[in-house]
């Protein structure tokens, strides 16, 4: 709800400086309650504030501008001027001023709104407008220079990994159509879409031409500049394995150096398809507990082949008997102990360490979709909050957020910035602290959740992956894809998901590289 105070503002012989001053103040916040609060009571009664609002951003849209600078009003005759000046993407920079008449209500002063004050230098009757053209799109590299979609018709020297990481041109959908006005995108332009079209349109786009009226007058013009050719991070040799690993199965691979972020290759759909994480999120689990104090490595866990959370049976995979400590339990992924350990951390502890971990964030790629967790009080029981807690219930991640959640590991506690773009992560190899993002866990926390995933790989579940003198934390993970109804005890081996999350070297080595891998059996 958005509740309009009203702004009193003495009368004496300011001639209404005082609310014309706060009002232009407002406008260069882009503050439109108080601007909506200070017009006079006829004014408002033409228009809601979601109106006005939405006026007043649908302007700065159409000049590509984020804001405006109002300066210092002055009395000009019966009117106040604003001098204001809009930097714009695509118009450069227009000084113009917009004329405020106010009226006297009692003691106080307010503003006479009209429809031309939504951009400043409107006259009245005047409606801003645009036309704009899209300049020819950059072409996208791979690391080595392999060209992976030319400038012209968008043709790879390398189909076969092409095919895998550039993704599509399409028309705007209505979803980005307020996103794409803003940078100048004409309304029917094809706009990446997914792969690296749609994570690096900004670069690969340039900046549109155009023209911007105000009525039939044109008030700025821009000549656009051509898409930047983009040098990505992809690594043409990890990509054409990592296709290979994927062998044509539906699933996702990504892989990063968590050094400087740069995704090295991705394969499938490791950014847009979300599922249960299942035994991969105990990795979130672990840490949050152990961040939390609520266990310790050493902790013993009695054997079992199922935990009971409020009155219903959870059992292990297969039906197998674990326990121990927490080392062996999460070794061998134990549901019977890692169910009640997340009930013990509590639904609100569950989920401050997921979303530490990026849950419930914009993802670590734009235009990846992002993986949630039920807030707290949305997860239910002490059994729905020990499902989430192995990857299950509602909890739904995609292969890029689990491998985002074990390079978080690797960098010590620290959530990794990704990036595409090669000159980017070059950048930051110079700067070293760059790739890192917000710290989720302490140092000390990640490095015993380490010591966990090289158990899982040394001799757990995860043994598959052990590569001689290299030191590799991971985790694996199942998880069924289809909710069952309660008391329901049967599965369909067929009806799941299968993860991998890992990173090598570990231990004392500093990581070099991080993968996540996402297979669905359906």
């Amino acid at each position: 709800m958005l509740v309009v105070g009203v702004i009193a503002v003495s009368g004496g012989d300011d001639h209404g400086r005082s609310v014309v001053t706060r009002y232009a103040a407002a406008w260069t916040h882009s503050d439109w309650a108080t601007m909506y609060a200070s017009l006079d009571e006829q004014s408002r009664g033409k228009l809601g504030l979601l109106q006005f609002a939405r006026l007043h951003r649908k302007a700065l849209a159409t000049a590509t501008a984020s804001h405006v600078v109002a300066g210092k009003p002055r009395e000009r005759g019966a009117n106040w001027e604003v001098p204001a000046t809009v930097r714009t993407r695509v118009f450069g920079t227009i000084a113009s001023a917009a004329s405020l008449s106010v009226k006297k209500a009692g003691s106080t002063y307010r503003v006479v709104w009209a429809r031309q004050l939504v951009f400043p230098g409107l006259r009245a009757g005047e409606h801003l407008g645009r036309t704009t053209r899209m300049p020819a799109r950059g072409a996208l590299l791979a690391r080595d220079g392999t060209v992976l979609a030319s400038r012209s018709d968008r043709s790879s020297s390398a189909s076969d990994i092409a095919g895998q990481v550039v993704g599509g041109l399409e028309t705007i959908p209505p979803e980005r159509a307020l996103e794409l006005e803003s940078l100048g995108v004409p309304p029917d332009a094809k706009v990446g879409a997914s792969g690296l079209e749609r994570v690096l349109e900004t670069q690969l786009g340039g900046v549109p031409a155009g023209t911007l009226r105000a009525g039939s007058r044109v008030i700025a013009t821009g000549r656009g500049r051509p898409g930047h050719d983009v040098r990505t991070t992809v690594s043409t040799t990890l990509e054409r394995t990592a296709i290979a690993a994927l062998a044509g199965r539906y699933g996702g691979i990504v892989a990063f150096d968590p050094r400087d972020g740069a995704v090295l290759a991705f394969a499938g759909v490791p950014f847009s398809q979300l599922q249960p994480p299942g035994s991969t999120f105990k990795i979130v689990t672990a840490a949050g507990a152990l961040e939390a104090g609520t266990t310790t490595l050493t902790e013993t866990f009695p054997y079992a082949t199922e935990a009971v959370l409020s009155g219903v049976k959870l059992a292990n995979h297969g039906g197998e008997s674990c326990g121990g400590t927490l080392a062996i339990a999460f070794a061998v992924s134990c549901n019977s102990v890692f169910a009640p350990l997340g009930a013990r951390l509590g639904a609100d502890g569950l989920v401050k360490a997921a979303t530490a971990f990026g849950f419930n964030q914009d993802a670590a790629i734009s235009g990846a979709a992002p993986s949630s967790i039920p807030a707290a009080a949305q997860i239910g029981d002490d059994l729905a909050v020990g499902s989430s807690a192995i990857g299950q219930g509602q909890v739904e991640a995609t292969a890029l957020q689990m491998a985002v959640v074990a390079g978080t590991i690797a960098d010590r506690g620290r959530r990794p910035k990704l990036t595409l773009d090669l000159a980017e992560a070059t950048r930051r190899r110079g700067h070293l602290t760059a790739a890192r993002g917000e710290r989720a866990v302490r140092a000390r926390t990640a490095a015993q959740v380490e010591r966990l995933m090289i158990g899982v790989v040394n001799g757990g579940t995860g043994s598959a992956a052990a590569i001689p003198g290299v030191g590799v934390a991971g985790k694996t993970g199942t998880a069924e894809l289809k909710s069952r109804e309660p008391g329901d005890t049967t599965q369909n081996p067929e009806d799941t998901d299968a993860w991998f999350v890992s990173y090598a070297p570990a231990g004392r080595g500093h990581p070099k590289i991080v993968v996540g891998v996402l297979l669905i059996q359906a």
